[in-house]
């Protein structure tokens, strides 16, 4: 047995008395010396649980450059203890000197409040649904009947927050307001409210030294846009409405909160479900002066992922311009014609309307440009959504491009000659003579004439015409014999086959159209579907009604040999973090239409004439495209204008598509201008277009050999 000797157990024992008194000290240091200043810190520390805003998901083109990103920003939110707090003498006081503040330096505070600014009140027609699931809300809370009316729900807000009767009608609305909304947002459990979005420094500093730490600052997120342009196809976020908040917030596990912003319109729209980020929590402790001490993340925040479109930035911002000059040329033109007009007494035409513009890959059929005129900016949207949703001249918020439905008159005419080879009701060399009226029917009232037979009082016909030389002429009375002898079926299939009249495969929101048939004819004299009609739709009229978007993948599939492929935008998805690829887009062929090669050739020799021979239907697309070129090299293109008539005392629509390079097509254009009088009014434009496209591929072409160089040096 070993003996433990006395003189260690007396240190031991010495140790374990210095801790004891130790511990004992300390003990008695906190709880009884200080412990009085600990209680009193801990009171006026604030623990609280915050929402962290995710970020959405960054826009961006074919080639990753970006078109809408996020920017962080500070939010100002009312700490509403520290505005009720004994010390507070007047907190209506301090209420109207934030809004006085606020409103000084030029921003406004968030109203909540679904009521007219001014007397007599009245609720607002454009209540959002939170606006209405608040209100209901609140009169459930307050046990006000749902049928209180705003005076009456006015009334109420005076009595119920103490605003004196000296305070004017604007002072007692923005105290009502602000307390309405701190009161109604505890009552549907969602996130406190935001007083002011987006605050500058300045602003933050000049309230919180008047206010101190009743005003807080979380940090949030806000669209940023990198183009001014493409405003139609990238959309903008908005609160929800009440189907979207069904759709979104359906299960416990939606990751979405009644605050959040949704896509209304375009990509963010479209493509809601791959950039919507889902909100985390933190647990956040600050002092009594608003110092933020800690801050916990209770659940992490899960950003959105990135949206990469089909579209080149560059090449629609050149595009957009395009349309925009190109329309504003026509204008001018259209103003002088009517001065001389209105000198020689006749009454002016109508202005130029609007227009759009698309350009799609032919190989693939992934839309490029997509442009629709006029526009609007995203930046200013919010500010001025009222006065472009009213705009019922301009409709600056239709897109044209996959909205407008618009007859294609003659660029219809290369599917009417493709179907007549491909079904033998003729061949390249049958010839159809011109005699500048279609006389069949003439018996029966019905006598359609060529466009040159009533251009030149009947003095020029085109003769005996080969398809090829019919396509180049754009001669009526070839297709109205086809459109006859074809039959309205047989020219309805070809249509569905090309994607005239059908959904071309894009995302966004678009207009189907329709292909004139007797099971949706516009019966209009009760006669039915006649011959007339059949006629008619031959040379792309009669109830023909087709958007940009179609003609333009039309026109690809012409030039390509028959193959219609997909229009969708969305070409890739990446995480957050841009480290893995979470969908990539494969072409996708909707339809094939299956003709000999010599029948696609005999269409396109006819398009590519209409640009290049001088004896063609228009000498301004000739004298443009006979010597197309770009960067000393030679360009052809094939053509095809249309003329779209309104009707009487109504200026003609002009259509116009191309692609080009003809010998190894890259791309196709189809252009609308409403009230454009002519397709070959549009040339201008059209030559536009294309000198962007091909400037657009000689930089890429000259950086890609600049860094394959610098790569070898």
């Amino acid at each position: 047995m070993k003996i433990v000797k006395t003189p260690r157990l007396v240190a031991f024992g010495l140790v374990v008395v210095t801790l004891v008194a130790l511990c004992v000290g300390t003990l008695y240091k906190l709880q009884i010396i200080d412990g009085a200043a600990y209680y009193e810190e801990s009171l006026n520390k604030d623990v609280e649980d915050r929402t962290v805003t995710a970020a959405r998901g960054n826009i961006l083109d074919r080639y990753g450059r970006a078109m809408v990103t996020n920017r962080e920003c500070y939010n100002l939110k009312i700490n509403t203890t520290k505005l009720f707090a004994d010390d507070v003498e007047d907190p209506n006081a301090v209420i109207l000197e934030m809004v006085r503040m606020v409103e000084e330096a030029g921003y406004e505070y968030i109203d909540d409040l679904p009521i007219t600014k001014e007397p007599p009140y009245e609720y607002t027609d454009n209540m959002s649904y939170l606006q209405s699931v608040m209100l209901e809300a609140y009169f459930e809370r307050q046990g006000l009947d749902e049928d209180t009316t705003a005076v009456e729900l006015m009334s109420y807000f005076r009595t119920r927050y103490d605003i004196p009767n000296t305070a004017t009608s604007e002072e007692m609305r923005a105290i009502s307001s602000i307390r309405y909304a701190l009161n109604v947002r505890y009552a549907i459990n969602t996130d406190p409210y935001v007083f002011v979005e987006d605050a500058s420094i300045d602003l933050i500093s000049d309230l919180m030294g008047a206010v101190g730490n009743i005003i807080y600052v979380e940090t949030s997120f806000i669209r940023e846009y990198n183009t001014q342009y493409a405003a139609h196809i990238l959309g903008y976020v908005r609160a929800m409405d009440s189907e979207q908040a069904a759709e979104y917030m359906s299960g416990t596990d939606s990751g979405y909160d009644l605050n959040d912003k949704v896509g209304q319109s375009g990509v963010e729209l479209a493509f809601e479900d791959w950039l919507h980020g889902v909100n985390g929590t933190a647990s956040v402790t600050s002092t009594a002066d608003g110092t933020i001490t800690s801050t916990v993340y209770t659940e992490e925040p899960e950003p959105g992922n990135h949206v990469y479109l089909t579209i080149d930035v560059q090449l629609q911002e050149a595009v957009e311009r395009a349309l925009e000059f190109g329309i504003y040329e026509l204008q001018l033109d259209r103003d002088d014609d009517n001065r001389e007009r209105v000198a020689n007494g006749e009454e002016p035409e109508e202005d130029v309307g609007g227009g759009a513009i698309v350009v799609v890959d032919v190989d693939t059929g992934e839309p490029l440009a997509i442009a629709s005129y006029p526009t609007y900016s995203l930046v200013t949207l919010e500010d001025d959504y009222e006065e472009l949703s009213t705009d019922e001249e301009n409709t600056p918020l239709f897109n044209r491009a996959l909205q407008g439905t618009y007859a294609p008159g003659s660029t219809f005419k290369p599917l009417m000659a493709l179907a007549g080879l491909t079904e033998g009701f003729v061949n390249t060399e049958t010839q159809i003579v011109c005699n500048g009226i279609f006389d069949k029917y003439a018996d029966q009232a019905y006598a359609p004439h060529c466009w040159i037979y009533d251009n030149t009082d009947g003095q020029i016909v085109h003769g005996a015409e080969n398809v090829v030389e019919a396509i180049k002429d754009s001669c009526n009375i070839y297709f109205y014999t086809l459109a006859d002898n074809m039959g309205i079926t047989i020219m309805g299939e070809y249509a569905e086959a090309f994607g005239l009249g059908e959904n071309t495969g894009i995302e966004l929101d678009e207009e189907t159209g329709n292909m004139a048939s007797p099971e949706t004819h516009n019966d209009v004299d009760g006669a039915g579907f006649t011959y007339g009609d059949t006629v008619q739709a031959g040379i792309g009229q009669s109830d023909s009604l087709f958007t940009p978007l179609q003609i333009a993948e039309y026109c690809a599939a012409l030039a390509n040999g028959g193959t219609r492929h997909s229009a969708s935008i969305l070409k890739s998805v990446r995480s957050y973090d841009y480290s893995t690829n979470l969908y990539e887009r494969e072409s996708e062929v909707l339809s094939v239409v299956e003709s000999e090669d010599y029948n696609y050739a005999a269409v396109q020799r006819g398009m590519y004439q209409l640009a290049h021979d001088p004896n063609s239907s228009s000498l301004d697309v000739y004298y443009a495209f006979n010597n197309y070129s770009y960067g000393g090299q030679s360009i052809g293109v094939a053509v095809k204008t249309g003329t779209s008539q309104l009707g009487e005392n109504r200026v003609n629509n002009a259509l116009f598509m191309c692609y080009a390079p003809f010998d190894d097509p890259e791309i196709a254009v189809a252009i609308v201008v409403e009230q454009g009088r002519s397709g070959a009014a549009l040339t201008s434009i059209a030559v536009d277009v294309l000198d962007a496209y091909f400037s657009i591929k000689a930089g890429a072409a000259s950086s890609t050999a600049e860094n394959e160089s610098g790569l070898l040096r």
